[in-house]
């Protein structure tokens, strides 16, 4: 059996778009309490200390800037994911040509087939 025959490259695709687009919005809040942990940090050093504050509070803005950083690029994979899913009718031609090849579905592709039958 060919990997390639029956399409399933395709649902294999999907799978890994619906993975990926829910990664990059924990991605994302990850970089909010990172930010949030930072700031806190850094003001409790700078209350505890205030000789240092200025020292304190350009690691804080370099590290916040690398942290956005992250939080961008995160913010760039989700719109280039978003683009890539498939149209709600595609993935069901996909299910129904699964379906008529004798493949089994999951139970959340015969609800998706049932709820389109109706």
């Amino acid at each position: 059996m060919n990997f390639f025959d029956k399409g399933r490259w395709k649902m294999d695709y999907f799978v890994v778009l619906a993975i990926g687009v829910p990664v990059v919005a924990i991605a994302a809040v990850g970089c909010a309490l990172s930010q949030a942990k930072m700031i806190s940090s850094c003001v409790e050093s700078m209350a505890r200390q205030p000789s240092v504050a200025p020292k304190v509070q350009l690691a804080m803005i370099i590290g916040i800037a690398f942290i956005e950083s992250l939080a961008i690029y995160s913010l760039m994979m989700s719109f280039m994911l978003f683009r890539k899913l498939p149209s709600s009718e595609a993935i069901l031609e996909i299910f129904k040509q699964n379906a008529s090849s004798g493949e089994l579905l999951s139970s959340a592709a015969n609800v998706i087939m049932q709820s389109a039958v109706r």
